[in-house]
């Protein structure tokens, strides 16, 4: 005979732990550079736009491009990224929660 499964939470939430460990915004940002690299790569391959296309329509090189592009590189500034959404269409969007 099979125990029925207990429902609810069991132990704390991951963020809290990450938060306790003092890595939650680490984690965080890394987790969000990597959304916006994966999304600005598929708008990329939709349209059919090469790095050097992009960056031109950026009016930023090719290695600005890269940086932009590496998800683990989190040294990019927000008018970077504003104009990289421009570039292919797309506004960037943030806010504080």
């Amino acid at each position: 005979m099979r125990t029925p499964k207990k429902t609810g939470k069991v132990g704390s939430a991951f963020d809290d732990f990450l938060k306790e460990d003092g890595l939650y915004e680490i984690v965080t940002a890394r987790a969000i550079k990597r959304v916006l690299v994966r999304q600005l790569e598929e708008l990329m391959q939709r349209e059919a736009l090469s790095k050097t296309e992009l960056a031109a329509r950026m009016e930023t090189s090719r290695a600005q491009l890269d940086r932009l592009l590496d998800p683990d590189n989190e040294s990019v500034t927000l008018g970077t990224l504003a104009r990289a959404a421009r570039a292919v269409g797309r506004h960037l969007h943030m806010e504080l929660v």
